[in-house]
């Protein structure tokens, strides 16, 4: 390929995006940290709910079931999306199918094999607003796996459930599944006002209710969830300087105020389901294009590019001016910016200006 033409995917990126092999990395990145740095370090991993790849690990799954009898568990096929597939439950006898097909020997299989799915412990205390359940939608560019180099997006989104939250009906996936492709499906959804906040409005919701303090931590701590995990995968991604990746992260937050990697989308879906959300999008494109740099433009030593953040470049990337911050009491702060007020279009200006100086 020419020196100027990109790819968006790197050859594996399932590695990260499929279930089974993100929960398959981080649990080996984890024992890694553990050998290396010991359990405290390794229980900063402790970011994803406890899961099984089935029909594969049924046996060990139908041990940690019967330890903690009357838990909720989720059932996620390990390669589809918009929550295709996906259910709740509390009695093994409602995934006998995936028992029988995986336990059977080879030659009395059928021709397609069964579909691999994940049993996860659902987290049965998410953090509620008006009643209703959400996860955030959080766009991260890694631009290079040798080195790792990532970029945080500040926009984002909450996306809302349409049904107060309830544990006592599993069955109601307008209550469980927050993904807008169910969402609208549901009786009384109105396309009008949506099912979404911007991730401006939901910082500012939390600085307000729980203190600017505990939502800096929260943020820090979503910002470490994001960087395990494209270090649970870089050694073993193929890294290419043709290529590129826009990640779409699924958090959720339990009531504790503690985050939960759910997912990483591969592909996160482009399609507006408001004028606030096309906007969104639109911007996240073009600073896409921008970071991505085709042209030759930029001089590779900038930390902010439009809405993006330079968060990792080989180790942590430290804010500019943050000696000021009154948050940081002289210690590290993070170049993250995630949920704060955005003046892209201005400093995009700048960055392009300087960029064409000689």
């Amino acid at each position: 390929m020419e020196e100027h033409v990109r790819i968006c995917h790197f050859r594996n990126h399932y590695e990260l995006t499929r279930k089974n092999f993100m929960v398959k990395n981080l649990k080996r990145f984890r024992k890694q940290l553990e050998r290396e740095s010991g359990r405290t370090e390794a229980s900063k991993c402790d970011f994803f709910p406890k899961t099984f790849e089935l029909p594969a690990e049924y046996h060990l799954f139908v041990e940690e079931f019967r330890r903690n009898p009357g838990i909720t568990w989720i059932m996620k096929p390990v390669a589809r999306s918009q929550g295709r597939g996906i259910f709740l439950f509390r009695r093994l006898k409602d995934i006998t199918d995936w028992r029988k097909d995986g336990g059977r020997p080879d030659e009395q299989r059928e021709d397609i094999p069964v579909e691999n799915y994940v049993a996860q412990r659902y987290i049965e205390n998410p953090y509620l607003i008006g009643g209703r359940k959400f996860d955030l939608r959080i766009y991260v560019l890694v631009t290079s796996y040798v080195p790792l180099k990532a970029w945080l997006y500040r926009d984002g989104f909450a996306r809302f459930s349409n049904t107060r939250f309830t544990l006592s009906s599993i069955d109601d996936q307008y209550i469980h599944l927050t993904n807008v492709a169910v969402q609208k499906t549901a009786p009384d959804y109105d396309p009008e006002k949506g099912c979404k906040w911007m991730m401006q409005q939901l910082r500012q919701f939390l600085t307000a209710r729980h203190g600017p303090e505990t939502v800096e931590v929260l943020f820090s701590n979503m910002d470490d969830i994001i960087i395990k995990s494209l270090q649970s995968v870089q050694k073993i991604i193929i890294n290419d300087k043709h290529c590129f990746e826009l990640y779409g992260y699924d958090i959720l937050l339990d009531q504790d105020l503690k985050p939960w990697l759910l997912e990483v989308n591969a592909s996160p879906s482009l399609t507006a389901s408001s004028q606030d959300d096309h906007e969104l999008k639109c911007r996240l494109l073009e600073d896409v294009l921008h970071v991505v740099d085709m042209e030759g433009r930029l001089t590779g030593r900038e930390k902010r590019v439009g809405g993006f953040d330079l968060m990792w470049n080989e180790g942590a990337v430290s804010r500019e001016g943050a000696q000021s911050d009154t948050l940081s009491h002289g210690e590290f702060v993070a170049n993250t910016h995630l949920g704060c007020v955005n003046d892209r279009k201005r400093q995009l200006q700048q960055v392009l200006k300087a960029a064409r100086k000689p």
